[in-house]
């Protein structure tokens, strides 16, 4: 992968750069992924959105990494935590997404090994994630070795409004040892 490189955004770092993902998320609507977002989505209004997960990134929920080429953000993907006591174990991988331009070269699959191996790092055992069903993302999951546990019907909206299914997907990563594995289940 050219470029700069895929790099942890801390909460300035995520507001800083809160523009370019505001492009790769509007870009990435448009071009039809189902991310939360219907196709009317407008910069100012992805921007806003970024901005607002600072606040999370700060605390330590939500971790948040950018991809840039040459300064601008090409790709990203989340690993929010959960603050239930008996859920600390796991985490949701969130808003993977490539922009259209960048596709093709391995960058999503970059980005997905770059959160699971820092999921691990912070003693987490089990991702899930959820994807459109049929989805080019679905091939994506299923080639890095994650298991579909199920489909939702007329879970949500693509960008069109169209009513699509969702299938839920998992991952078990390696149990943490030592020091991580007595400070995830002491807190």
């Amino acid at each position: 992968m050219a470029g700069d490189g895929i790099t942890r955004l801390d909460a300035a770092g995520l507001l800083g750069h809160a523009d370019g993902l505001a492009g790769l998320l509007v870009a990435t609507v448009r071009d039809g992924a189902s991310l939360g977002f219907l196709a009317d989505l407008d910069s100012a209004t992805a921007a806003a959105w970024w901005r607002g997960l600072a606040g999370a990134v700060e605390a330590g929920g939500l971790a948040v990494w950018a991809a840039l080429d040459a300064g601008r953000v090409t790709g990203t993907v989340g690993v929010a935590f959960t603050d239930k006591p008996n859920g600390r174990h796991r985490a949701d991988v969130t808003k993977l997404m490539v922009h259209p331009s960048a596709r093709g070269q391995g960058l999503a699959r970059a980005l997905l090994a770059t959160a699971e191996a820092a999921a691990a790092d912070a003693g987490v055992t089990l991702l899930v994630l959820d994807t459109e069903t049929g989805s080019p993302a679905e091939a994506l999951y299923h080639g890095a070795g994650w298991t579909p546990a199920g489909s939702i019907p007329d879970y949500a909206t693509d960008p069109a409004g169209v009513l699509r299914p969702t299938t839920l997907f998992y991952k078990r990563l390696p149990a943490p040892s030592g020091e991580t594995a007595r400070s995830l289940c002491s807190q």
